[in-house]
């Protein structure tokens, strides 16, 4: 049985011993998971959390905001090496092992993250750690080896889902220095070819009738595409207490259904947002699984093209010219399904209600950072960034103002790259420069009166800390320090 399925691990966590969830679910046991659990259910202890001090520890997090930085660029700098992790073998905890050393976010993110990884890897690429960001595919090759995909974050707990697919640009970063190298480019030409596999699974299985199958879809005109998910349907083990309180709201019957949907929102890593609400005021009426998403669908096309470079690198013409024709099948789709001409915009497809979604997101702006838009696309986005998007710190996330974190008044460090590199890509150099612009002097005026960078920013009011979400905002931050040093890079050019 798994530590998460104990009597012991859903004592602690609906008890709330702890007041963040995923403390517990990052514990590491004195002995070992199985022994602590043996003991729980034998003695039956009273009192919870002395048991659990007895038998477990925690790792330490580093104390970030005593870099003693002058700068946000000094502090981007001596911070790399804080968020440096060793390699890992034979963890007795939730920790996967990895062979390379890594790079965490920062806060209570004390593992790596899937899409955080390319947005960190700007920074230290620009750093001149390029041997840090090789590691870092080293570790993601590894996984999709042994697992069949990067997980949402080399926990245990999280190998059920991925999350948005970035090994194909992690390969991109490194291209010119190492592609001349058959060795390298051999293994990770089968490391994309499997992860584009684990997204594709059952693919085969699906006609008219069956239409949906976990990551696939069949789109009324015979193509598919696909959307996020998650094999299983259960709380999540690093917001245990969170999940069962919220689902207590709904029948029992509907509560399945709730948490695969939860979790697929976690493989977006846009979680939580009105874009997968099917009423923005209610957390509970999350529909993940209906919805085609437009990053996800990009960012497939890039694997697809990777795969087809990777395999013309190696002199496989055959295996090339397949993949380049995915590229097209899925370039023909995104634009049939997720371009709204009246909007201007790349939108979310609604897959029962056979429509796009009402809610735009920056989410629209991954094809012009992909490149997929035509120049008159890219022309009506460009307006409907700068008169509906743009604040006074950068980009909104939506224009819808919810709860969640994944809203308006909250700016994200991908969500301002994607859309500046997306607009540098159609020639808008004053627009990008100007949200480059208004993000720099939002951040460096809060780290003035913070000392530290953070995971996300109210770009709306800048100065009032961004709310939001399951837990506070945390402090580091890989992705925001790796965007706002490519920021910084691309203002001194």
């Amino acid at each position: 049985m798994q530590f998460e399925q104990s009597n012991l691990f859903k004592a602690v966590q609906t008890q709330g011993i702890f007041s963040d969830s995923k403390q517990f679910a990052d514990a590491i046991p004195k002995t070992s998971w199985q022994q602590a659990c043996v003991l729980y259910d034998q003695e039956s202890p009273e009192d919870l959390a002395a048991f659990v001090a007895r038998h477990f520890e925690f790792a330490p997090q580093p104390e970030l905001a005593a870099l003693n930085a002058t700068s946000v660029k000094d502090y981007i700098s001596q911070l790399w090496l804080r968020l440096e992790r060793a390699p890992q073998t034979g963890n007795a905890s939730s920790l996967l092992d990895l062979p390379a050393s890594y790079t965490v976010p920062g806060g209570r993110f004390n593992e790596i993250y899937y899409w955080d990884s390319y947005f960190t890897a700007l920074g230290l690429l620009d750093a001149g750690h390029t041997e840090q960001v090789s590691n870092m595919l080293d570790n993601f090759v590894s996984l999709i080896t042994r697992i069949g995909h990067v997980p949402n974050g080399n926990r245990s707990y999280y190998t059920s889902r991925s999350q948005p697919p970035v090994t194909a640009l992690m390969v991109s970063l490194l291209w010119q220095t190492h592609h001349q190298d058959q060795a390298w480019l051999s293994t990770v030409t089968d490391a994309l070819q499997k992860e584009h596999a684990f997204w594709m699974a059952d693919s085969e299985k699906l006609n008219d009738e069956l239409t949906e199958i976990r990551r696939v879809v069949r789109m009324p005109c015979g193509g598919v595409m696909n959307r996020f998910w998650d094999d299983s349907a259960e709380p999540r083990p690093e917001s245990y207490k969170e999940d069962i309180e919220a689902a207590s709201m709904l029948e029992p019957e509907h509560r399945a259904v709730f948490y695969r949907n939860i979790r697929a929102a976690c493989e977006s890593g846009w979680d939580f947002s009105s874009r997968w609400l099917d009423d923005p005021a209610q957390l509970c009426s999350i529909n993940t699984v209906q919805r085609i998403p437009v990053d996800l669908n990009a960012l497939l096309q890039q694997l697809e093209w990777q795969l087809s470079e990777c395999y013309a690198a190696l002199g496989d013409s055959q295996q090339s010219a397949h993949y380049l024709n995915l590229v097209q099948q899925r370039k023909r789709l995104i634009q049939a399904y997720l371009w709204d001409k009246e909007q201007g915009w790349f939108m979310d497809y609604h897959i029962a209600l056979q429509t796009r979604s009402q809610v735009m997101s920056l989410a629209g702006v991954v094809p012009m950072f992909l490149s997929l838009a035509s120049q008159l696309q890219a022309e009506a986005m460009v307006q409907r960034l700068e008169q509906d998007f743009l604040r006074a710190g950068g980009l909104v996330t939506t224009l819808t103002d919810t709860a969640q974190q994944w809203d308006s008044p909250n700016g994200w460090a991908p969500l301002q790259w994607f859309a500046v590199k997306g607009m540098l890509n159609y020639g808008y150099c004053k627009l990008a420069t100007s949200v480059a612009r208004r993000w720099l002097v939002m951040l460096e005026r809060d780290f003035e009166q913070r000392g530290c960078l953070l995971e996300k920013y109210n770009v709306v009011e800048p100065g009032v800390r961004a709310g939001g979400g399951e837990y506070t905002v945390q402090q580091g931050f890989g992705w925001t320090n790796g965007v706002t040093s490519r920021l910084y890079q691309l203002l001194e050019e």
